[in-house]
């Protein structure tokens, strides 16, 4: 496998940065749930709360629907629960990219289930080529239909780690 620098450490953060101030004139006065998806969505999520001007509560849920393959399997598989009770509250879910709208979309149903008062969406990579009418309130990049890794996303667990967001190429 091969990866292709797609979107670099400087645009990330630049990014990133916009966001947080966009973010927390939404959230001003308030102190939302923010639910950071696993795994993929640990590093942008850290990044991230870092910019807010507001007191989230920050809760983490695993959820997955890819498995070892570059193709979502299409069910979703919850594998961990919230640990905060998310009733009467508003939730901001982070996502590491919303590519087909399936995990997003059992997101808002199960924390709507749960009583949430509000739940919005912020992904860092939005592959609207796959998805239709899906809600994704905040995003950091509109991305075409490529396989990304790199800054939290993997392909079998490999690449997490990368500063960047590089492009899969398969040899």
């Amino acid at each position: 496998m091969e990866i292709v620098k797609y979107i670099d450490e400087s645009a990330i953060a630049e990014r990133i940065d916009k966001l947080g101030k966009e973010i927390s004139v939404e959230y001003k006065g308030k102190n939302p749930v923010v639910l950071s998806v696993l795994k993929g969505a640990f590093m942008f999520t850290a990044d991230l709360i870092r910019k807010f001007d507001f007191t989230p509560e920050v809760d983490f849920i695993q959820v997955a629907s890819y498995g070892n393959s570059t193709e979502s399997s299409g069910k979703i598989e919850k594998k961990t629960d919230l640990t905060i009770d998310v009733r009467d509250k508003d939730v901001l879910i982070i996502e590491d990219i919303a590519d087909t709208g399936l995990t997003i979309r059992y997101l808002i149903e199960y924390l709507k289930s749960l009583g949430a008062k509000t739940v919005k969406v912020c992904v860092l990579l939005n592959k609207t080529a796959k998805h239709k009418e899906l809600q994704v309130d905040y995003y950091g990049f509109e991305i075409e239909n490529q396989f990304v890794v790199g800054y939290g996303l993997d392909f079998n667990q490999k690449y997490r780690n990368l500063p960047y967001i590089g492009i899969l190429v398969k040899e």
